[in-house]
């Protein structure tokens, strides 16, 4: 219920370092509210959505990983197809995956989001 992601390394991170890992879900989160707002349906109809720079939606994932200091490093975020798990340029509706890992004190974790295909779910 903390938002960290179920892992067995998460034994190994002190109480300090456990209250601050939620950071790495709120980076995640981050970036697909970016991407929903680019793709919010300005009409009922199902034309193809707007696309956004995955570059845009890692900074943002890496602005919000910066602002806790306890996260020492960032090893990647990645943007990548949800089909073929390659790297995208760009992402519209059909999504795509975004995960990461960072070091947090000297534990490292992985973690990952999925932005789910709006035009077939119609929610997310």
């Amino acid at each position: 219920a903390d938002g960290l992601a179920m892992s067995s390394r998460n034994a190994y991170l002190t109480e300090t370092e456990r209250q601050c890992a939620p950071i790495i879900n709120k980076a995640l989160r981050a970036a697909k509210e970016q991407w929903l707002e680019t793709n919010i349906p300005e009409s009922s109809s199902k034309v193809d959505m707007h696309k956004i720079p995955a570059k845009d939606l890692a900074a943002t994932v890496r602005q919000v990983l910066n602002q806790e200091s306890l996260v020492s490093e960032i090893y990647y975020v990645s943007v990548d197809s949800c089909q073929t798990m390659q790297p995208l340029s760009e992402v519209g509706s059909s999504g795509a995956v975004i995960s990461l890992a960072v070091k947090v004190g000297s534990v490292r974790l992985i973690d990952n989001i999925v932005l789910n295909d709006i035009q077939q779910n119609g929610d997310i």
